[in-house]
């Protein structure tokens, strides 16, 4: 029987919060984290707000040698990292180094770092170029620094799938777990709010124009017009079943199924391929039904459509409680869905929904069960988290509460 793959650490940084029960507090309180974009002057930008982590101090918790050689993006990853082992009581000398690896998920780079060196290349010259460029803004240096600065030398990898790359990291972590590994540190973070990460961001057009962080990002509503990008995400600590057990490890659940698939081209006239990965993740999980979904919500009119009517078909008209708790601080990029799966063991740890911030007017013929003003309080045993990726991505996880003592999934 294979390993199951048990989260026995957890870690966020995200506009709602840096620390996990800063977060949940937040997010079950419909607390909005958006605001006027800072750190450069958006005032000639469409897009004003965004989802920024405000707080965050890099130079409070790593080594002085780690600044100059890392991006913003980096760092919040390095420091979440580091809170997530620590919670997963993991004491130097417990495994072996070749028996712990690394996954992350990365769409943006080290934006801002790579902006700056750009422009010392145009206006100074190549010579003033830091050495550092090399790495810092490759998608794969957040799995680099942790793994190096944790001595992990087993099974590491990175994404890049947008929005969806935070769940297909977890995945390829709980598929490195069930190969043989015995600890997996993965996850996702973005961060790109200098002048052209921003830019970037915008050029899609599904960014929110509005003014009013309570009327920006509206998913499933009547009135909806774009979404609000974020910064930030979060870390999980796997280890396999047998391994946790042994260590007495603490465990927030277990990562139970998953599916990925990929849109046809817009236009082709074939469907989304978004309810086949629904159906997937939870054959993977052996489950006929779960007791929330935490929305990918795009905040698109077409693209929110596309998800409700995924829901429905599987789950039959209003058939599951639906929440999408991102609304209060915008879509994270590849830190978005493991900020949604930790929230959904949080939900599964204390048996409530949060709810759905700003959104108010639900179409009928959605069919959805939008969890909106205030926490649903019911038993959560199982939580589906969706995300998509921009240009096709589909990403669907399902996560459960702690298996049965000595059962592996």
């Amino acid at each position: 029987m294979s390993e199951s793959a048990q989260v026995v650490g957890m870690g966020v940084a995200a506009p709602s919060g840096l620390s996990v029960e800063d977060h949940w507090a937040a997010v079950l309180a419909g607390r909005t984290s958006i605001g006027p974009v800072t750190g450069f002057d958006a005032s000639g930008y469409p897009v004003r707000l965004a989802g920024q982590i405000r707080d965050f101090d890099a130079e409070a918790h790593l080594p002085k040698r780690l600044l100059p050689q890392s991006d913003r993006v980096t760092r919040l990853a390095l420091v979440t990292a580091a809170t997530a082992l620590a919670g997963a009581d993991v004491a130097d000398g417990d495994l072996d180094s070749f028996d712990q690896g690394v996954v992350f998920a990365n769409a943006q780079g080290g934006s801002a770092f790579t902006h700056r060196e750009f422009r010392k290349l145009w206006t100074k010259g190549p010579a003033e170029v830091s050495v550092y460029e090399s790495f810092a803004w490759f998608y794969a240096v957040n799995t680099g620094q942790v793994s190096i600065r944790h001595g992990m030398r087993g099974p590491c990898g990175a994404l890049v799938a947008e929005q969806a790359g935070g769940l297909d990291a977890i995945s390829l972590a709980r598929r490195r777990i069930r190969e043989g590994a015995r600890l997996m540190v993965t996850g996702g973070f973005d961060s790109a709010f200098d002048p052209w990460g921003f830019l970037a961001q915008s050029a899609h057009g599904r960014l929110s124009r509005a003014a009013d962080p309570r009327r920006a990002y509206r998913p499933f509503d009547r009135a909806v017009n774009g979404y609000v990008p974020g910064e930030g995400g979060a870390v999980l600590v796997l280890e396999a079943g047998s391994s946790a057990r042994r260590r007495d490890a603490p465990s927030h659940g277990e990562i139970a199924g998953h599916a990925a698939t990929f849109d046809p081209r817009p236009g082709s006239g074939r469907p989304s391929t978004l309810r086949r990965a629904i159906e997937l993740a939870m054959a993977d999980a052996g489950v006929s039904t779960v007791d929330v979904v935490f929305a990918d919500s795009a905040g698109v009119p077409e693209l929110d459509r596309i998800e409700a009517a995924a829901i429905e078909d599987v789950f039959g008209r209003r058939g599951v409680p639906v929440t999408a708790p991102k609304a209060g601080f915008g879509r994270l990029g590849a830190g978005g869905g493991p900020v949604d799966v930790l929230t959904a063991l949080l939900s599964i740890r204390d048996s409530v929904i949060p709810p759905t911030p700003h959104t108010t007017d639900v179409p009928d013929d959605y069919g959805l069960d939008l969890v909106l003003d205030a926490p649903r309080h019911q038993r959560v045993e199982t939580a589906l988290v969706l995300a998509r990726g921009y240009g096709g991505f589909n990403s669907a996880l399902v996560v459960r509460g702690n298996a049965k003592e000595g059962q592996d999934g």
